[in-house]
């Protein structure tokens, strides 16, 4: 009868154990993201150095060399792009050609034409794992499938949802912040675009080595830091990429990028 009661003692104690370790690790993605940084959006108009990318994406011919996969159809209307996958076909990525330095702050402006559902993120310092370009003609095709993005042998990125009102994952809200490859949750942040919200927004993406930081409209949310250690090396240089899931409708214009001021 005492074995049994050490026995399940010990077993007690050991399930304790694990569901600190996990509550441990779920604190440290869900800390307040104002207190990682001081970093505010004012600070971040103050170190906007140069605009080396600027693209209205207001006519065809202004993406004519941007890259579409899945099956995404683009139409241009009042300066505006929309992006969406006719009868929902799948989901779909568009990728500016660029290459983009490790430090930046990329903006733009959206705005959602279908807020039954949807899903949008941004890809960025996305690269090959040698330093390819993520169009090397050795790598696979890819077609949208989310995998092939977060979970790819051959290149990385940084990935951040800033809407999320999928059919799978009702009105989830809440930003993410992921290092891929390898789908690592690094932050859970603040509100990102409203799911039923029909206004016209503007993102700011700033990157600045390790430090990211994300606003909409003026608002944080995501402040975190990658310390090159916890999931491997801090990304640097590489692509921008919007991506959405099948459900949805958004149009996007003014995508512009700037360097940083070297201070």
């Amino acid at each position: 009868m005492g074995f049994f009661k050490i026995k399940s003692t010990i077993i007690l104690v050991l399930i304790l154990c694990s569901t600190s370790i996990v509550s441990c690790k779920k604190s440290k993605n869900r800390s307040i993201i104002s207190e990682n940084s001081m970093e505010s959006f004012s600070v971040t108009e103050n170190i906007k150095g140069p605009l080396i990318y600027k693209n209205s994406l207001a006519s065809a011919n202004n993406v004519k060399d941007w890259m579409i996969e899945g099956p995404a159809q683009l139409e241009f209307k009042n300066n505006w792009m929309h992006m969406f996958s006719p009868e929902e076909e799948g989901h779909h990525v568009l990728w500016c050609p660029k290459d983009f330095p490790s430090s930046f702050i990329a903006e733009w402006e959206l705005q959602n034409q279908e807020p039954d559902a949807g899903l949008c993120i941004v890809f960025f310092s996305a690269q090959g794992n040698k330093g390819e370009s993520i169009f090397d003609t050795n790598f696979p095709e890819r077609d949208g499938v989310f995998k092939q993005y977060t979970k790819s042998k051959y290149f990385n990125n940084y990935h951040i949802s800033y809407y999320a009102n999928g059919k799978d994952f009702r009105a989830k809200g809440i930003a993410h912040l992921r290092k891929n490859s390898g789908f690592h949750k690094v932050q859970i942040g603040e509100l990102g675009i409203s799911e039923y919200s029909d206004k016209v927004h503007k993102l700011r993406l700033v990157k600045d080595g390790g430090h990211i930081t994300c606003f909409i409209d003026q608002r944080k949310i995501i402040d975190w830091f990658d310390d090159g250690q916890e999931y491997g090396k801090v990304l640097n240089e590489g692509k921008i990429g919007f991506r959405q899931m099948k459900w949805t409708h958004f149009k996007y214009r003014n995508f512009k990028v700037y360097s940083l001021k070297k201070i």
